[in-house]
């Protein structure tokens, strides 16, 4: 199967190398280009792309709008965002995961991490670089929660739903642990596990993975280190 690929960025020479390197890959291709969020916007409907590489900032409408569009759309659900960021420390990282991105990347990754990084979105897993940690999207989160409470906070009810193990799990998931390494901790089967993470997404409304996290934290199921 091939993962079709939106390429966002405002700047050309960029856009073109991360063509040529997504094109040299047997089970990708890049169905388009865009040079600001709203043309992301605008070639995600047309395109229906599987992942959107979404860079932070751009003139006119920057990614942060784009990717509210785009994840508010019900027939762009299956469409995956990573964000692209030149400072992995950025107030728009928490933003960007909030508004439905399944994680993000530094410009400076290596070719073999960008290419890693479209295949984990794709596969709806959450994305955070190496030096984009748990704890960095913690601390993110606590600032965020000294200011006037978001909906995910006001909407903590919603844990309600979710059965004690579907609690356990999500707080496992936010703790920045794999399937496997959950299966481990509770002595089940990671395929038990993946029915767990894909009920409390349902109930959640989570679009994947990196969802859960921040609602997580946001809901106070998971506290920042240090707390």
């Amino acid at each position: 199967m091939t993962i079709r690929v939106l390429l966002a960025d405002d700047q050309a020479l960029l856009r073109s190398a991360f063509r040529v390197l997504v094109d040299s890959e047997p089970d990708m291709e890049v169905v388009g280009e865009a040079a600001d969020g709203a043309q992301a916007a605008a070639l995600a409907r047309t395109e229906r792309p599987d992942v959107v590489l979404m860079d932070i900032r751009m003139p006119g409408t920057d990614g942060l709008a784009a990717t509210r569009a785009i994840t508010a759309d019900p027939e762009l659900a299956g469409v995956r965002i990573v964000m692209l960021t030149t400072f992995e420390i950025d107030e728009y990282v928490v933003q960007s995961l909030r508004a439905g991105a399944s994680g993000f990347l530094g410009k400076g990754a290596e070719p073999e991490e960008l290419l890693g990084a479209i295949r984990v979105a794709h596969a709806g897993e959450a994305l955070l670089s190496p030096a984009a940690t748990k704890g960095l999207i913690a601390t993110f989160l606590a600032q965020s929660a000294a200011g006037p409470p978001t909906a995910a906070r006001v909407d903590a009810g919603r844990l309600a739903a979710l059965t004690a193990r579907e609690r356990e799990v999500l707080v496992l998931v936010g703790g920045g642990l794999s399937n496997d390494e959950i299966a481990d901790r509770l002595d089940v089967s990671p395929l038990t596990v993946k029915t767990h993470v894909n009920r409390a997404m349902a109930k959640l409304g989570a679009r994947d993975r990196a969802q859960l996290v921040v609602t997580a934290y946001e809901t106070g199921l998971v506290r920042p280190r240090g707390e």
